[in-house]
């Protein structure tokens, strides 16, 4: 395999606007976002909870939350495919390789690291904001949306966290997508699938579209915290 000559025929797809490519790219998007706009909200307010009201079982639940990290992505496609087979009690929803199942199961692989790490966050901000919030009557509500803008790059970094995670798996949306082009075929799946069949410049095109993906939001990160640092000075 020639390094230089695969990498010219990839950035020649991404110039040319290969149809096929930019529907992959489209399809992963479109799943990612959905899994983590769906989730997002309930995960900060269960984050908020268990950072500021203690309960009975609390810091089990935040060890079970933990753990759910750690499970691979591809014991979360076969669950999710056993549970959405037709011999499975959730066949009857029809859901098994399609791009529902897939954001299903991208929901259930970025909830856990949603929840731990805006977690953390909240754990170690400054109390102040919240208890002036407080002071001042501030409903439940008000006051997570508060400490919500206090905290808005690290919970942001959070995001960017998750959604790196989702966009990038690929033994979950293998299992419960079935690879199928135009439909459920995105990128990481792409990029195993024509490897293996020897054809790397998609590969490497698809690639470069992640790394282009991580320096951007990565950079988008910095320019807030910078513009946030500045407003703060």
């Amino acid at each position: 395999m020639d390094l230089l000559a695969t990498t010219y025929e990839a950035i020649e797809l991404l110039i040319n606007f290969d149809q096929q490519l930019w529907q992959i790219v489209g399809v992963s998007f479109s799943v990612s976002l959905s899994a983590i706009g769906l989730v997002l909200l309930p995960a900060s307010l269960f984050a908020y909870a268990i950072a500021y009201h203690n309960f009975w079982g609390k810091w089990a639940l935040l060890s079970l939350v933990n753990t759910l990290q750690a499970v691979p992505t591809v014991v979360i496609g076969l669950l999710l495919y056993m549970l959405l087979s037709r011999s499975g009690p959730l066949g009857d929803w029809q859901m098994l390789f399609s791009q529902k199942a897939m954001i299903l199961g991208q929901m259930l692989i970025c909830t856990p690291i949603l929840i731990s790490t805006m977690h953390g966050a909240m754990q170690n901000s400054d109390k102040r904001a919240l208890e002036t919030a407080k002071t001042l009557g501030a409903g439940p509500f008000r006051l997570f949306l508060t400490l919500s803008w206090e905290l808005r790059f690290p919970l942001l970094a959070s995001i960017i966290a998750a959604f790196s995670r989702i966009v990038t798996e690929v033994g979950c949306s293998m299992m419960v997508g079935g690879n199928i082009m135009g439909l459920t075929r995105n990128i990481p799946t792409a990029i195993s699938m024509e490897s293996h069949k020897g054809a790397f410049a998609q590969g490497v095109a698809l690639g470069i579209v992640l790394l282009a993906l991580a320096l951007t939001l990565n950079l988008f990160l910095g320019m807030l915290r910078g513009k946030g640092q500045m407003r703060t000075s």
